[in-house]
């Protein structure tokens, strides 16, 4: 098949989204194609309607079809907390769990020497703006227990310590629900044996 192909090319475009190999990207390509065209239909009029209507939050960096974002703007959430996370992929998964109801900050990713990524490519002065400006009395760091993300807490931490009524938090790490300690490794054990609570 040429590469100038429309087939080519939807398979190449496939291809280059997260998750997705070559087979995979051949099999999605050919079920949008033989799906009497009412897949590919669908999807370009999802993707126009996204392209057309998507916005990021002025607050908070979430992405939502209006701005300030539809959790930013609700009066049910708990205007006094702040969920600290790296992307939006963060905060569907915090919301999936039905567990948390602050409000949040992405900061569209963590440090990271290896990449390139310095403080002054993420979102913390604008953090730091939020907390001067919002009545909040605690900030919680959802950030991966990876060497950058604690690397990310604790720059965040400091960057936060002239704030001395706020209660900066952490996630807990440690065993998952359903872990079997045969199947952990050994950063996460010990994480585990530190965060230990009493019962």
């Amino acid at each position: 098949m040429q590469n100038n192909n429309p087939i080519s090319q939807l398979i190449k475009i496939l291809n280059a989204l997260p998750g997705i190999g070559g087979r995979s990207a051949r099999r999605i390509a050919l079920h949008l194609i033989t799906n009497n065209n009412t897949g590919l239909l669908q999807l370009s009029d999802s993707l126009k309607n996204i392209h057309e209507n998507i916005k990021k939050c002025e607050i908070c960096n979430n992405i939502d079809t209006i701005s300030p974002c539809t959790i930013c703007s609700s009066e049910k959430r708990d205007k006094k907390t702040i969920c600290v996370i790296a992307d939006v992929m963060d905060l569907w998964a915090i919301e999936r769990s039905s567990s948390y109801k602050g409000l949040y900050h992405i900061l569209g990713g963590i440090l990271s020497a290896i990449d390139g990524v310095g403080p002054d490519d993420l979102s913390i002065d604008r953090l730091v703006n939020r907390i001067k400006s919002e009545e909040v009395t605690e900030v919680i760091l959802a950030l991966s227990a990876t060497v950058d993300g604690q690397s990310t807490a604790h720059y965040i931490t400091d960057k936060l310590s002239e704030f001395k009524e706020l209660k900066i938090t952490r996630l807990a790490h440690g065993m998952p629900i359903g872990g079997e300690l045969d199947y952990l490794d050994d950063g996460t054990i010990i994480t585990a044996f530190k965060s230990r609570l009493s019962i």
